[in-house]
């Protein structure tokens, strides 16, 4: 009853002077509906650098947040059996090395008997023979022992991607089987992960616009991808965003989506008057005078630049709006 009263009293009060000021229609348009949501910070790529060789894990470069380069030595593993198999391998080359210099020299003195035929051709051949087999055991020793260098390098852990890492779940010392995780590197560039009701997944399409914050005031995003199944209710969207803070991982930022639109009556937000907890809009009637309508406001968007005001009830859009009021 209070309420009515006041309001009452002012559209009086409004009506008893004519109306001087700058007058506008009630615009009726179709605007867009928003729906807030949280998206997580997260990396395009998120690949483990892993052991290749299993043993100890002697030292490791980088900390949760270190920033690394591809290819960059993050840790290195060391297994002691491989120095000793590289030992075993050369002495093998080197016993072979010495068998073959020897035969190589029975090979010459074969050679110098055959020539004043003392020995046989098929005895030349088998010299010759030894030779040739001799070799071939050095070459595929000098193999063997390419491969255990091979894998004596690579006890050193590389990121495989440029980025920065994520999660180190060992610390030196520990004992590291063939194929496990040193450390975890997002790289790839940074975007915002999005899970979207289901009911407004017919709404969301890949290279729509929203909003980085409330739709007022936030920053332009572009919505980069739209995933097709659904998990637990939920669409999965990735939206890309220039300049985003990659300083925390999966940090949570308010998103703006656009989810419909709706016709609304709007006026200037600058028309609007609050008094004793009432809204209020200056009305112009045909005979000239000000009426001061109580009014229920929405929410506000911004049109041509202009901030403009969703009037729910008090207004039609026969009405005009005093826009210059005192």
């Amino acid at each position: 009853m209070r309420k009515f009263i006041l309001g009452t009293a002012l559209a009086v009060l409004g009506a008893a002077s004519m109306a001087t000021a700058a007058e506008q229609p009630v615009e009726r348009r179709v605007i867009t509906e928003w729906k807030a949501v949280f998206g997580r910070i997260e990396t395009r790529d998120l690949i483990d650098a892993r052991t290749r060789i299993g043993g100890t894990l002697v030292s490791i470069e980088v900390t949760e947040g270190s920033d690394v380069t591809e290819g960059q030595v993050i840790a290195m593993v060391h297994d002691p059996k491989l120095a000793l198999q590289l030992q075993a391998a050369q002495g093998n080359i080197d016993a072979l090395q010495s068998q073959l210099d020897n035969a190589r020299t029975e090979l010459k003195r074969g050679e110098s008997l055959q020539d004043r035929g003392v020995i046989t051709n098929q005895q030349l051949d088998s010299l010759r023979t030894n030779v040739s087999v001799l070799e071939n055991q050095i070459a595929a020793a000098v193999g063997d022992k390419r491969v255990i260098e091979e894998q004596s390098a690579e006890g050193a852990v590389l990121a495989p991607i440029a980025g920065k890492v994520l999660n180190v779940p060992v610390t030196r010392g520990t004992v590291l089987l063939p194929g496990e995780t040193v450390a975890s590197i997002g790289g790839g560039g940074f975007f915002l992960r999005l899970a979207v009701p289901e009911r407004h997944a017919p709404f969301l399409h890949e290279g729509m616009s929203i909003r980085i914050g409330s739709h007022g005031d936030g920053r332009p995003g572009r919505l980069a991808k739209v995933y097709p199944e659904i998990d637990n209710g939920r669409v999965i969207a990735d939206v890309e965003v220039e300049g985003l803070s990659s300083e925390f991982v999966n940090a949570r930022v308010l998103v703006s989506l656009p989810v419909g639109e709706h016709e609304a009556l709007l006026v200037p937000a600058a028309s609007l008057i609050t008094r004793m907890g009432l809204d209020f809009v200056p009305v112009a009637r045909a005979d000239g005078t000000v009426v001061h309508r109580t009014v229920v406001p929405g929410s506000q968007v911004e049109i041509d630049g202009t901030r403009m005001v969703e009037i729910l009830s008090g207004l039609t859009d026969q009405d005009r709006v005093v826009t210059d009021h005192d």
